[in-house]
C-alpha cells in the first residue's frame, strides 16, 4: 500500500470520527431543545416553579404542638389538604397513602404524611401520619388546593418548600416514584 492510499484512507477515518461525533452532538441538542428527556428523568407530579414556601405558616398539630420543620433530620412529606366535607375521596387518598408508604420498608422512616386538616374518622393511618389543624393560610399557599376535579395531593421538601403537586386522580406508583427519587437524593 502506497503512501498515498494510507494518507486518505487515515483522513476518511479522521473524517468519520469527527462526523460521528458532531453527528451525535446534534441529535443530543435537537432532542434537549425538543423537550424530550429519559423517562427517569420525568417526574409523574407537576414541579411547582415557583415552590410555595410553608416554613412562616405556623402549623399545629391537631393533637396540640407545634409542626417543626427540622430540615437537619431530611424529612420528605406528603400533604393533603382535603376541604371539610371530604368523604370516599379522601378514604381513598389515604389508603393510598398509607400502601406508598409501606413500600418504602426501611426508607419509610424519613417520610410523614400530612393532613392539613381532618381526614376521615373511618380513614386509614399510620405511624407516619400527622394530622394538622385546618390553617387559612397554609391552604391559601397550595397551589389549586380548590381543585373542582378532587383533592390534589404535595410533596413538601424537608425544609418546608412545597415542590411537586398531584393532580386529583393521581397514579399512586408514580408519587412512590417520584419520592423514592428524592430519598435516594439525601
Amino acid at each position: 500500500m502506497n503512501d498515498q492510499t494510507r494518507n486518505k484512507r487515515n483522513r476518511l477515518t479522521l473524517l468519520a470520527v469527527v462526523a460521528i461525533f458532531l453527528g451525535g452532538m446534534l441529535v443530543a441538542g435537537a432532542l434537549r431543545f425538543s423537550g424530550w428527556q429519559p423517562s427517569g428523568m420525568k417526574n409523574h407530579g407537576e414541579l411547582l416553579q415557583p415552590p410555595a414556601d410553608l416554613r412562616d405558616v405556623g402549623l399545629r398539630l391537631e393533637s396540640g404542638g407545634e409542626y417543626a420543620w427540622k430540615p437537619q433530620e431530611r424529612r420528605w412529606r406528603v400533604l393533603v389538604a382535603p376541604p371539610a366535607d371530604c368523604g370516599d375521596p379522601c378514604r381513598e387518598i389515604a389508603r393510598e397513602l398509607d400502601l406508598v408508604w409501606r413500600l418504602f420498608g426501611n426508607k419509610a422512616d424519613e417520610l410523614d404524611l400530612l393532613w392539613l386538616g381532618a381526614p376521615p374518622a373511618d380513614a386509614t393511618r399510620n405511624a407516619a401520619t400527622r394530622v394538622l389543624r385546618a390553617d387559612p393560610a397554609a391552604r391559601a399557599k397550595l397551589p389549586r388546593v380548590d381543585d373542582p376535579a378532587g383533592v390534589p395531593v404535595y410533596v413538601v421538601d424537608p425544609n418546608g418548600f412545597v415542590i411537586l403537586r398531584y393532580a386529583p386522580g393521581f397514579d399512586p406508583g408514580g408519587l412512590r416514584a417520584d419520592v423514592a427519587k428524592l430519598l435516594r437524593l439525601m
